[in-house]
């Protein structure tokens, strides 16, 4: 199977370095479907908890936005995924969820205050076997707004995500779906974290070191205990 890492490397890194003046900085004013995962978000891009229930009872699962606990070794990270307007790629996932595919691998590339991507290798950097790639829903209207989900991919292929995921630590419009063209499809955001945040931005600042087979993993090992759907 072919390498993903250089998705964040090469095909992100310089994206962001052209892009670096305004990125992030301006705010976006219409109801966009970004807005619209799981409800009503804080001023840091999270869902806030549900004050639906004053019973002490927990709501109903719903069907078009699961939710599921990333168990890692710096803590847990709560995402609330968008079915609605991403379901090929929130199935795709949760297959491999369903499959303890996720368990006991690595977030194997950082990059500080960007992203930080996961999904596909051991702490032994074994690479784990991945099914057939998915077509990219990148269209669907959701933004690379930091604390969202999205799927990486190859640079040269649009539709050739499988397991890899990274996780949004800042405002990253550069990955956004901007045209059908290779450059400008963008990358399929399918969820939002809803808690753990602060664990996100924890891993982000880990110090990391290139290798013969990756670029800018963590020097001390960052490791995805599990992924289960709680809801």
């Amino acid at each position: 199977m072919r390498n993903y890492c250089r998705f964040v490397a090469i095909g992100l890194a310089v994206g962001v370095l052209l892009a670096a003046p305004g990125c992030g900085a301006k705010a976006e004013t219409s109801q966009s479907k970004t807005a619209a995962i799981g409800g009503p978000k804080t001023d840091d891009g999270q869902t806030p908890p549900d004050s639906s229930k004053t019973d002490g009872t927990q709501s109903a699962p719903d069907p078009l936005h699961p939710v599921v606990k990333i168990e890692t070794s710096a803590g847990g990270i709560t995402v609330k995924l968008d079915a609605e307007n991403a379901p090929l790629t929130v199935e795709n996932f949760l297959s491999y969820v369903e499959r303890g595919h996720y368990d006991q691998t690595i977030f194997h590339q950082v990059l500080e205050d960007y992203v930080i991507l996961g999904g596909t290798y051991t702490s032994e950097l074994v690479e784990k076997e991945s099914r057939t790639p998915i077509r990219n829903e990148a269209h669907n209207g959701l933004k690379n707004r930091r604390g969202t989900i999205a799927m990486a991919r190859q640079v040269d292929s649009i539709d050739s995500a499988t397991c890899q995921f990274f996780l949004n630590v800042s405002n990253n419009p550069v990955l956004d779906h901007k045209d059908r063209t290779l450059e400008g499809y963008g990358y399929c955001t399918f969820g939002q974290i809803t808690e753990g945040l602060e664990v996100v931005d924890q891993i982000s600042k880990t110090k990391v070191h290139d290798t013969d087979k990756l670029e800018r993993i963590p020097i001390q090992t960052v490791l995805i205990k599990s992924i289960r759907r709680i809801r």
